[in-house]
């Protein structure tokens, strides 16, 4: 079957258009995206303003009629931490569905963490052992470990690379400004650790995310280009130097980075500093880098009900 997956995520909206069969690999066929940053659309009493509605109906909208151009059968629709803890959430949902017709089901932190979790393990197989999950969108940082296909421990807190930019001020920001993000990252994450560790230790620590994808990237990871199937990782070691680049480096100066974009330098300290306290704290000097996340994660569970 052809599926199309939209993903509202808090910083980029992505259609992902797949031939999708039981036990196969799921081939892309088409993706569509645009980078709406739900998160700068925040009020400040946290409801999404008009503009970001309006802007992501129209978005949806597109999506749809894509879909409907590549002969998709079937359409899953999802949102993620933008929407999910938004006050005006339900309002939010309600619009898009009477504007398009796409009803966009917002997934708990536990479930984006197992959903990921999910497409990870199936990417590395049985022989990856017990596996332990890092992954970091625009609103959240995800946690995850087990063995099993549903992990034992599945944990989502509110340090996405997006959030935490609205922290960080300045161009670059202060080193003050710097370390007292640091210090709360980590002060959250650190209270996480034991129901993480307790599992046991991994045999295969996994990192997944376009952000985790530009921090490896940056460090001397293989470009894109070279395929899906190359292996890439990002050390602890080459991470704990390249925070303290970025903190004195400007939004410009990133854009000069390997594999950073425009539109993904303002976020990659913030994300830098995630993922670094996410490695420390929980013991991990490498990360092996995953393509497949939440969407493949989406369509794998959709072609398991079947």
């Amino acid at each position: 079957m052809r599926l199309g997956v939209i993903d509202v995520g808090s910083n980029t909206v992505h259609l992902l258009v797949v031939d999708a069969h039981e036990g196969a690999h799921p081939t892309p066929a088409s993706s569509h995206k645009q980078e709406l940053r739900l998160s700068e659309h925040v009020l400040p009493d946290g409801r999404i303003g008009p503009e970001g509605v309006e802007r992501l109906t129209r978005f949806v909208g597109e999506c749809l009629q894509i879909a409907e151009d590549n002969g998709v059968e079937e359409m899953l629709a999802f949102a993620t931490s933008a929407i999910r803890e938004a006050p005006n959430g339900d309002e939010v949902l309600r619009h898009v569905e009477e504007q398009t017709g796409v009803r966009l089901k917002v997934l708990s932190g536990s479930s984006e963490s197992r959903l990921t979790f999910l497409a990870v393990r199936r990417w590395f197989g049985w022989s990856a052992g017990r596996v332990l999950m890092i992954d970091i969108g625009g609103g959240s940082l995800e946690l995850a470990a087990g063995i099993d296909e549903d992990p034992d421990v599945a944990i989502s807190l509110p340090l996405g690379a997006g959030r935490l930019t609205l922290d960080l001020p300045g161009d670059p920001p202060d080193a003050q400004v710097i370390r007292d993000v640091r210090r709360r990252v980590r002060s959250q994450i650190a209270k996480v650790v034991r129901d993480v560790s307790k599992v046991g230790a991994p045999d295969q620590a996994v990192g997944t995310s376009k952000t985790i994808r530009s921090l490896a990237r940056i460090c001397g990871a293989a470009p894109r280009a070279e395929g899906a199937y190359v292996e890439r990782t990002l050390a602890l070691d080459d991470l704990r130097e390249l925070v303290g680049r970025l903190g004195s480096m400007t939004i410009a100066e990133r854009t000069g980075l390997p594999g950073v974009s425009s539109s993904r330098a303002p976020q990659l300290l913030a994300g830098a500093i995630a993922v670094e306290a996410a490695m420390d704290l929980l013991g991990v000097d490498r990360l092996t880098l995953c393509p497949w996340a939440l969407r493949e994660g989406i369509i794998l569970r959709r072609l398991d009900s079947l």
